[in-house]
């Protein structure tokens, strides 16, 4: 029996995306995280010297983080609940208070990813586990919500969307907002080895699905399956497992996403409305166990992936680059990785180099030396990269040119 359903034993093991099998009562962090606490000089094949700054520690697991135009940076803590601040580079003592309560009994539940509305940046719209009753035993979902912050408070809070469909498997979830203001919000947890690898292709449920929601949380117009009484009238896209980037192609606008798979065989996907992705009927992954997920890799009814991973690097938030700053790294497809080969202590920063017929050519593992997971990365206003650590002690570093 799950975990997640009805079982709270600390004492019951998870398997998770990306990762290995933990007890509920071990650290989800890397065995020796080596995150600095002052500024350090890092290299990559591009660009020989690089200055990494700590910019916030003392994060406890982040998941998620935005800029705001004041110059604030929000960031989610999971298993807390806490929506912490870095102000004027630093970190605030208190956190945003308001936030509804957050079921995170179990590895990976908890407060998830945090956008802003793109019109009005005091509208802040965050993801979260939702605890649940169910005939009376425990469950949860997830949820989305929209508040007003007034003042390192959210006021006017209101759950705007929740997933059809129980989150049996410990979904991830992540926002982003497009440019015609519809906001896209990914649903995981569509797990074989937790028995629910079929809510990927199931109509009835959000599970495993890319949605596509107004800033209402209202099915957003243009939807694929509005009207047409087969999938849900949210769903986008579907045939995900567990989606943890997001991020629009500078040059062509399109889409990318980035998929976890269980044992090598994560993904990035460039997405379209109404495409099937195939999983768990087609992929390139191993299960947990060993055997493969499907005896196929490819369909013609199916997209196949952009990019993949063999073995697997857990890929969580990830940017393309265009900014001035870095004029090497310009189109460049940075993508977290919590975890390689399902080995703690591997995290790293992927960096993705395209030729101009955006074909894959060179791929690099960056930040290797600090042996912790990376959850997210973004494009600074400044046009440097911030890369946020998923450890105990976590913490928000930003890389910037060494001169």
């Amino acid at each position: 029996m799950l975990c997640s359903s009805f079982t709270r034993s600390l004492i019951c093991s998870l398997v998770v995306a990306g990762g290995s099998s933990l007890s509920l009562a071990q650290s989800a962090s890397s065995p020796n995280p080596q995150v600095p606490l002052q500024p350090i000089t890092v290299s990559s094949f591009a660009i020989p010297e690089l200055r990494l700054v700590p910019i916030a520690n003392g994060l406890a697991s982040p998941f998620d983080f935005v800029f705001r135009n004041n110059g604030d940076i929000l960031i989610t803590e999971r298993y807390s609940g806490k929506l912490r601040v870095v102000r004027d580079g630093r970190l605030l003592d208190h956190d945003i208070s308001g936030v509804p309560p957050v079921y995170a009994e179990v590895f990976r539940a908890g407060l998830m990813s945090v956008a802003l509305h793109p019109n009005d940046d005091s509208l802040v719209y965050f993801t979260y586990t939702k605890p649940l009753q169910v005939d009376g035993e425990p469950e949860q979902t997830v949820a989305l919500v929209r508040a007003r912050l007034r003042e390192d408070q959210l006021e006017d809070v209101q759950e705007i969307f929740t997933a059809q469909g129980l989150d049996r498997g410990i979904a991830a979830s992540k926002l982003l907002f497009a440019d015609d203001g519809s906001l896209f919000m990914s649903v995981g947890g569509a797990y074989v080895y937790a028995g629910y690898g079929d809510y990927a292709q199931d109509p009835a449920v959000h599970y495993g699905k890319l949605l596509r929601l107004n800033d209402d949380g209202t099915p957003a117009a243009g939807n694929p399956f509005v009207g047409s009484g087969d999938y849900l009238p949210e769903v986008y896209s579907l045939g995900h497992r567990n989606q943890i980037g997001l991020a629009f192609h500078p040059a062509t606008g399109a889409l990318w996403a980035a998929e976890n798979g269980p044992q090598g065989g994560d993904e990035v996907n460039i997405i379209d409305a109404g495409a099937n992705y195939g999983w768990p009927l087609v992929s390139y992954s191993r299960q947990y166990r060993g055997d493969w997920v499907s005896d196929l890799q490819q369909q013609a009814e199916f997209r196949s992936p952009e990019i993949i991973w063999w073995p697997s690097i857990a890929p969580s938030g990830m940017t393309f680059y265009d900014g001035d700053a870095f004029p090497q790294w310009q189109g460049n497809l940075f993508v977290g990785s919590m975890m390689e080969g399902r080995v703690p202590g591997t995290g790293h920063l992927e960096r993705i180099e395209f030729n101009s017929r955006g074909q894959e050519v060179r791929r690099e593992s960056l930040l290797r030396e600090l042996a912790a997971r990376v959850a997210a990365v973004k494009q600074g206003p400044d046009g440097f990269l911030y890369v946020l650590i998923d450890e105990e002690q976590g913490a928000l570093l930003r890389l910037e040119p060494a001169q």
